[in-house]
């Protein structure tokens, strides 16, 4: 039986034989080329950008670095001046605001909410046939869309195809949560549900979900997972829009009736998607109990936040109320327990004349993947390979190549052109 030296031993020579490879190293210059290994220190002691328990942008305690995402809803009137006239300035100054304590935004667009009026614009509300419902929802006088309105749809679809121009690679901007009906969580639970009127047509909404693939290329981007309703909505029986690259929120996530409804939902919208798309969501506020005990060891109803994170591989949580029950060590503990975490498990140095190849072996420990572009990099260079997709489990080999000058384990970090320059993605490492 080998002993522990020996297993070590040859991990080293295959690893270090592996990172030559990847250098391309001919023959003769491998033997000019000592490959050592790299001591490395590192840990993770914050909450990770794009993940955690979030808090609305101006709650009260928003200025925590218990968090790393503040949360909005947008009203599309915000924006919308006349036909083609778009004035981003209110969600410039949210995003300025959000990101002036360090963290990104999560931004949901919603026309409908209960008690309100909509947000459609006032040129789309004056077009021609165009006409509201106004009915009660939650016992709330409530104003509804006419999406028998070619004018909304045509808007819509305009809108986010600005959107994407401007803040697709938007470092403030972590999701973007949209969709119709309340709270643009794809429902009208309570109140006139009119397919081609108060909600739209099974048509327009493949249209819409097939445009907002086309535009965004970056930012992640999020529709209820209350969308797998077969009555209302085309999506889970169809492979076609399956396919597209929408992530998933839950705003009633460890509610009792979760594994009976919730799970379901989350199944048909495919059970492989979180492989390629963000999920997310907000703490049940189905009773009050949901809330309080939403961080208790084992939740409002027996399961764990820990526990139900990785069993759905969330990457982030809305739970505004629970500064109120709970002290902002266990949010950043929870928080802590959503999407990734990185750890360098080997790394080695490969020094030539004039410049050196570092080579790292790392694993994702957390309980999703990240999905955006991250890449280790030292001394100015990144890696080849980027940690965007790195599944929880996996483990993956990266090359930082021409890196000049002394090299050290603190040299190595990990940088995002899609993170704030004070945010940090941090990895552990204990390599000696």
């Amino acid at each position: 039986m080998l002993s522990n030296t020996s297993r070590r031993l040859i991990h080293f020579l295959v690893f270090s034989g592996l990172i030559h490879c990847l250098v391309s190293v001919d023959q003769s210059a491998q033997a000019q080329t000592p490959t050592v290994r790299l001591p490395i220190q590192s840990k993770i002691d914050q909450v990770q950008p794009m993940t955690g328990v979030v808090l609305w942008h101006d709650h009260e305690k928003a200025a925590t670095d218990a968090i790393s995402l503040e949360f909005r809803y947008c009203g599309y009137d915000e924006v919308a001046m006349g036909p083609g006239e778009w004035d981003f300035s209110k969600v410039e100054e949210i995003l300025d605001d959000i990101a002036s304590r360090s963290h990104q935004a999560v931004l949901r667009f919603r026309f409908v909410y209960p008690g309100k009026t909509t947000t459609v614009p006032e040129f789309v509300r004056n077009s021609d046939g165009y006409k509201e419902t106004v009915a009660k929802s939650e016992g709330k006088k409530t104003h509804f869309c006419d999406w028998s309105s070619q004018a909304l749809q045509q808007f819509t679809l305009d809108f986010y195809t600005e959107f994407a121009k401007r803040y697709d690679s938007d470092p403030r901007i972590a999701y973007l949560q949209t969709g119709f009906g309340l709270w643009s969580e794809y429902h009208i639970y309570d109140g006139p549900m009119e397919l081609g009127k108060t909600f739209p047509s099974a048509n327009f909404q493949s249209k819409f979900l097939r445009h907002l693939d086309q535009q965004f290329d970056s930012l992640p981007w999020m529709i209820s997972i209350d969308a797998a309703d077969d009555e209302f909505t085309p999506i889970a029986g169809d492979d076609s829009l399956l396919a597209l690259d929408f992530g998933l929120f839950d705003d009633s996530f460890l509610s009792k009736s979760h594994s009976k409804w919730n799970a379901k939902n989350w199944a048909a919208m495919g059970e492989d998607r979180w492989k390629r798309a963000a999920g997310g969501g907000e703490f049940s506020y189905y009773n009050r109990r949901d809330q309080k005990m939403a961080l208790a060891e084992s939740g409002p109803n027996g399961v764990s936040v820990e526990e139900s994170s990785r069993e759905f591989h969330v990457s982030f949580m809305i739970g505004n109320d629970q500064p109120e029950f709970q002290p902002m060590e266990r949010i950043r503990e929870a928080g802590m327990a959503m999407g990734y975490r990185f750890r360098v498990t080997d790394a080695v140095l490969v020094k030539s004349d004039s410049s050196s190849t570092i080579g790292l072996k790392v694993t994702n420990e957390g309980v999703a993947p990240l999905y955006r572009d991250a890449f280790f990099a030292a001394r100015g260079q990144r890696s080849q390979q980027t940690l965007q997709g790195l599944l929880p489990g996996e483990t993956r080999i990266f090359t930082v190549k021409n890196v000049g000058g002394p090299v050290s384990g603190s040299d190595i970090r990990i940088e995002s052109d899609a993170i704030l320059p004070n945010q940090a993605i941090q990895f552990f490492a204990d390599l000696k």
